[in-house]
């Protein structure tokens, strides 16, 4: 089944409807509506938004990581079994703002990191050089 809306695969998806394990997000026989290839999905949440998941369908790692980590919490003689919710909702409160710049990070492409170079160093040198201009100094190009 084809994802329909999405230029970008996220691990996290953010759907609110009752099909929150279905592909797309949305309830179960509703697709999303394509967005047109200079329109950019809106990435504001919605304050009341209640569900959450992550599909690491392909991540072999990041699988076995949970797997593993819900295993050993749940090594215990009392109580109730420990989830992914609890061992989510535990992690997320110990992220910084440091861990939140690094994932920012990662999120970038190569493109918008050359821009944002580009950015920096008209910035600092007081420069509006072009993008073209920017590589050949930089790359030591005649």
């Amino acid at each position: 089944m084809e994802e329909v809306g999405r230029e970008n695969k996220s691990d996290l998806g953010t759907g609110t409807g009752s099909g929150a394990g279905t592909k797309s997000g949305t309830r179960p026989g509703r697709k999303r509506q394509a967005l047109a290839k200079n329109q950019q999905e809106d990435l504001g949440f919605k304050k009341e938004q209640t569900k959450f998941f992550v599909d690491v369908t392909h991540e072999k790692e990041s699988l076995e990581l949970i797997l593993g980590l819900l295993g050993k919490a749940n090594q215990k003689e009392h109580g109730r079994a420990i989830t992914f919710k609890d061992l989510a909702i535990a992690g997320l409160a110990k992220l910084t703002d440091k861990d939140l710049e690094r994932i920012q990070e990662t999120t970038l492409t190569e493109m918008e990191k050359v821009n944002r170079a580009l950015n920096e160093f008209n910035q600092k040198n007081s420069t509006s050089l072009s993008l073209g201009e920017f590589l050949v100094k930089r790359l030591g190009i005649n």
